[in-house]
């Protein structure tokens, strides 16, 4: 395990305390105790696996973003959210970038689904990817070119339209190094877009410590607008705009209900996420998953 924090890691204020216990439910029941930034309004992991024995928490079919396994009812949801929603990312990357085509990184592209649909698209699309079976279902099974973490220092400045971090930056041990790399690596005036969980919608309130985008210790870090605006301006970033992900809240919930034993899953899951989804249509701010479109500052 790292050693415990004692001020927040994202400003510095000595003003933290433990708010829950959360448990791993994917694969060992682990207990791990999550910490607020009373400044900043960061949560995070007071304690965690380091960087050699974190690998095998992600070691379970159940966790879907590293396999293609489609055999369980959840893992159908998932995909077949994620088939409607490739259009959608298409669409918005599109419209920020003002491009047809052009030059995208995907960091954190897992088995390399959204990389290969851009691909497809037009886009000249590469990956960052840790996991190397994933890494490697990207190359053979999407034809991406895909790069590990460390690599991510040796690609040449100002290279690319765009880069995407899809529920990645949480899993990182350190966000804002990789966010100077984004900079970086941007071409003047491109944008990034970073989608994360937001520990204040209305699902993670409600569910508290059974919330399935806590995913201890695999989400270390717990950001919400608060805190991530905090994050991009330390970084050298403006927040261009703020959207939603409309369908996450209903995976989520269905996730949620099943952490916490409830007798029908599936039907309080989508009942409760659909309430959800009504409730942030006024707020954005309270989505289950906010997508942040950011750019560098000007110098």
């Amino acid at each position: 395990m790292t050693p415990g924090h004692s001020v927040c890691p994202l400003c510095g204020n000595q003003e933290i305390k433990p708010i829950m216990i959360c448990r791993d439910n994917l694969t060992g029941g682990e207990l791990f105790e999550i910490y607020l930034c009373t400044v900043c309004r960061l949560e995070f992991l007071k304690e965690y696996p380091d960087e050699k024995t974190i690998e095998k928490y992600y070691i379970s079919p159940e966790y879907i973003s590293h396999n293609d396994d489609k055999k369980s009812f959840t893992a159908k949801i998932y995909y077949a959210v994620r088939k409607f929603m490739l259009s959608r990312k298409r669409s918005l990357v599109r419209k920020v970038t003002g491009l047809k085509r052009g030059s995208i990184l995907d960091i954190g592209s897992g088995t390399g689904h959204f990389a290969g649909f851009m691909k497809k698209s037009g886009w000249d699309c590469e990956g960052v990817e840790k996991s190397l079976k994933a890494a490697q279902y990207s190359v053979t099974g999407n034809n991406i070119r895909v790069y590990q973490p460390e690599e991510i220092l040796s690609l040449p400045g100002n290279s690319f339209d765009c880069i995407t971090m899809w529920h990645v930056l949480e899993h990182l041990y350190n966000p804002e190094e990789t966010l100077s790399q984004v900079k970086r690596l941007l071409k003047p005036g491109a944008p990034a877009v970073i989608a994360l969980p937001n520990n204040i919608s209305f699902d993670s309130i409600h569910y508290r410590n059974h919330w399935a985008a806590r995913d201890v210790p695999r989400h270390i870090w717990h950001f919400n607008p608060v805190s991530f605006i905090y994050l991009a301006a330390k970084s050298g970033f403006d927040i261009l705009e703020m959207k939603r992900l409309p369908f996450d809240v209903f995976y989520i919930s269905v996730l949620s209900e099943k952490s916490r034993g409830s007798r029908f899953p599936f039907l309080a899951g989508m009942i409760k996420g659909f309430v959800f989804f009504i409730l942030s249509l006024f707020d954005v701010t309270r989505s289950s998953s906010v997508v942040y479109i950011i750019r560098p500052k000007s110098s």
